[in-house]
């Protein structure tokens, strides 16, 4: 039982971190104005960035996130904090 509140003690202390925001950088993927945004790296995207590709964020609830896949040849790789993240081939 001690060890418990011990434990609940130390729970109680110690600090929750969120996760860093998206870095999410530009005006628009395609174009000014876009809801998909190019992302950057950070400790949560970096297992995602490829030089051969953008990593590209959409809100999840965009309603034309299928399109947006055929469109670019998006490989969707991750959800994270509201986002989809594609991975977008420039080559």
């Amino acid at each position: 039982m001690k060890y418990l509140a011990a434990f609940a003690l130390f729970a109680a202390c110690t600090p929750v971190s969120a996760p860093e925001p998206l870095p999410l950088f530009g005006d628009g993927y395609r174009g000014d104005g876009d809801q998909c945004r190019r992302v950057g790296e950070n400790a949560q995207t970096n297992q995602f960035l490829d030089d051969a590709a953008d990593l590209v964020g959409c809100p999840e609830d965009m309603e034309n996130l299928g399109i947006f896949a055929i469109d670019t040849g998006g490989v969707e790789v991750a959800r994270l904090q509201g986002y989809v993240l594609y991975s977008v081939p420039i080559r």
